[in-house]
């Protein structure tokens, strides 16, 4: 039999909070400082032709164009910055904070109501389009590793891909695969996708994976077949869906290595799952 390739199915691509650098959040504050002056110099010239809700319109603008981004902290900004403007070069008194005009005031205040919105709006898009993207990383992966098992690849190929898979998946600077117990590890995946360490869950959407690293059981009908070591990456945070894709992935390979050798409990390649949540129990044969 020829040497078999893993099928290019799934490739995840950086996340979109990866996507933003830290330069690129400092060109977008910059565009919400300065957008809404350049425009409001812009339209001194034009004082004397439009009114001030004109004006507000042209800074509205604006305003949703940085908003568009999803950026909600850039979106207000660019809303303080363009009710300032207004306030300062397009209502009188000229070049003063001061307003005397009642309907200036209320114009102000929506131009403040309008970043405020706008920001909100595009910020949930962001969000809901990136769970999207999530959501079809996640069976796109799921379906990689499917594949593999199901066209009937070697248990070692599997593994290979599966600990490739995981370090995507989970962000890791490295995953790999053992068939002895991590017994060093404090930290464990459980079969409903969370991390515990000493008894206590881990909260890994604000703090990341444990640094020390983290044992990802590979079970099957009661026996623990192996163990993926998760090295994470310093304070990147995981979500509970990644998690539990991981949990999947790692089954697939359990199976694999269940149907490579049905018999786990001869000569020490198995060990009883009794470590899944602290709970102690044993395999009926």
């Amino acid at each position: 039999m020829g040497t078999a390739t893993r099928p290019e199915t799934w490739r995840r691509e950086p996340s979109p909070r990866a996507r933003v650098t830290a330069g690129s959040d400092r060109w977008l504050f910059a565009a919400a400082v300065v957008a809404p002056i350049l425009t409001s110099l812009v339209l001194i010239s034009w004082r004397g032709r439009l009114d001030t809700a004109d004006n507000a319109l042209f800074l509205v603008v604006v305003i949703v164009a940085v908003a568009s981004t999803g950026h909600r902290v850039a979106a207000l900004v660019s809303a303080v910055c363009a009710a300032l403007s207004f306030d300062y070069f397009l209502t009188r008194p000229y070049y003063s904070f001061r307003i005397t005009g009642h309907q200036d005031l209320i114009t102000e205040l929506l131009l403040l109501v309008v970043g405020l919105a706008v920001g909100e709006l595009a910020a949930r898009g962001r969000s809901h389009r990136r769970r999207a993207v999530e959501g079809w990383e996640t069976v796109a992966l799921l379906h990689s590793v499917t594949e593999l098992v199901a066209t009937g690849r070697a248990p070692q190929e599997v593994v290979n891909s599966a600990s490739a898979d995981l370090q995507r998946l989970l962000s890791l600077r490295h995953c790999s695969f053992t068939r002895q117990d991590p017994g060093n590890l404090s930290a464990r995946v459980t079969p409903e996708g969370a991390v515990v360490v000493a008894g206590q869950t881990w909260g890994t959407h604000d703090l990341g994976l444990p640094s020390s690293g983290v044992d990802l059981p590979v079970r099957a009908q009661g026996w623990v077949l192996g163990h993926f070591i998760l090295s994470p990456t310093p304070g990147q945070p995981v979500e509970g869906q990644q998690l539990m894709t991981a949990v999947a992935v790692a089954d697939l390979v359990g199976a694999v290595l269940l149907a490579d050798d049905p018999d786990p409990g001869s000569g020490g390649r198995g060990e009883p799952s009794a470590i899944d949540d602290g709970r102690s129990r044993t395999h009926q044969d």
